[in-house]
């Protein structure tokens, strides 16, 4: 009896444990820089996907990552090892969009499914040639008018849905006759989601649990 009573003790606490620690908040899972986890130049950033204004893949559906002193050149933003541009090829001096401006959407999808949604915010920031407007879940969470500085973007708990999740950076680059590359850096400055609540049934459950392991030991203390 002494041995049931420990091993029940035993999950319940265990089981108790797992309770509180959902209720803690984490990073949001998924949320990625641009070129995050990639240290050799060139090579393709398939967090991000690559479409065309209409949803349409170009350029193999993915970018790649600028890693290194020689890419991107004065003004962009200087390389680092928390971020890099994506660039539609590997080819960063590459002339798009000659005849009218391009439409570049670059897409990053991230899962809910077992979190709350209710308790999920970000914040970031991002850049981008020649200009951009951030969306999540369709809407409007930011802009940014060039690519030699910083401009900020977020979502509050509102924004959030269970399951999928949709962020979105639409770059508009303007059309030029030569020499006129296009490319993307985010960086996350902040995330955060917790669990999905325990249903009550089960804190009743435990609750239950203790109270016969309680009364099971006072009886075997006679």
């Amino acid at each position: 009896m002494k041995n049931y009573i420990r091993s029940a003790l035993f999950v319940g606490l265990a089981t108790l444990t797992v309770v509180n620690a959902q209720a803690d908040t984490i990073s949001i899972p998924g949320l990625f820089n641009t070129g995050a986890g990639i240290t050799v130049d060139k090579a393709t950033d398939f967090n991000y996907k690559l479409t065309d204004g209409d949803g349409n893949s170009i350029y193999g559906g993915y970018g790649e990552a600028a890693v290194g002193s020689g890419w991107p050149i004065s003004p962009w933003l200087a390389d680092n090892n928390t971020s890099h541009w994506l660039t539609p090829t590997d080819n960063r001096a590459q002339s798009y969009d000659s005849s009218h401006n391009g439409a570049y959407l670059w897409t990053l999808e991230f899962d809910l499914s077992g979190f709350n949604a209710s308790t999920a915010s970000f914040a970031g920031r991002f850049s981008a040639d020649n200009n951009a407007t951030a969306y999540f879940n369709g809407e409007i969470i930011g802009s940014a008018a060039g690519f030699s500085q910083w401009y900020n973007f977020a979502a509050a708990s509102h924004l959030f849905v269970a399951g999928i999740n949709t962020l979105e950076f639409l770059v508009t680059n303007v059309k030029q006759s030569a020499g006129n590359p296009t490319g993307l850096r985010v960086e996350f400055t902040s995330s955060q989601v917790a669990a999905v609540p325990v249903p009550g049934a089960v804190w009743l459950f435990l609750s239950g649990l203790f109270g016969v392991l309680a009364l099971k030991r006072k009886a075997a203390s006679f």
